[in-house]
């Protein structure tokens, strides 16, 4: 099993910074098999670049759940999957960090699609998600949003799996979440 995951907060992943949204697909290796999303009142202001760059405002999530209202959730689609998503440091510890504020120890095994299409499809001009979808030809809709980036990682993850003669993609699930 594997989870693609993409965040939008509202900064970098240190400091008090807060998620305002998070998309998960839970995929079987062949197609996706649940999906959990939600917009997430961070309860803080948004800062406006980022608000122009997402496009969510404090007014869009303000009467959204907060992460801690999903956390269970979170958790639950993850457990015995490999946490996916592009550039997967910056997603996996942002959760990580919210789900530890809760007293939640968070493990799981990750993949990085960024890394992975490097090795899968050398030589392109970019990485970045944008980018490598343009080149791949893989759609990517609602560009910076949770649900539009973790859907087009989804198409590529897809597409990696296919080219993947090597087996650079593990098969195996793994570790879980303890909260206590």
């Amino acid at each position: 099993m594997y989870c693609i995951v993409d965040v939008e907060t509202t900064g970098g992943v240190k400091g008090p910074t807060r998620l305002t949204e998070i998309a998960i697909f839970r995929h079987d290796g062949r197609q996706i098999v649940d999906t959990f999303h939600s917009l997430l009142n961070p309860g803080q202001p948004i800062p406006p670049f980022i608000s122009r760059l997402t496009g969510i405002t404090d007014e869009m999530v303000q009467y959204e759940p907060t992460f801690d209202d999903v956390a269970n959730e979170v958790m639950s689609i993850t457990e015995d999957a490999i946490f996916v998503a592009h550039n997967v440091g910056f997603d996996f510890n942002f959760i990580r960090k919210e789900l530890n504020w809760l007293g939640c120890d968070y493990f799981r095994r990750t993949l990085c699609t960024v890394r992975l299409s490097r090795k899968l499809f050398p030589g392109l001009p970019s990485y970045s998600l944008g980018n490598l979808c343009q080149s791949l030809d893989i759609p990517l809709n609602d560009r910076h949003r949770a649900q539009g980036d973790a859907a087009a990682t989804v198409r590529l993850f897809e597409k990696m799996l296919l080219n993947d003669p090597a087996g650079l993609i593990p098969r195996v699930g793994l570790l879980s979440a303890h909260c206590g």
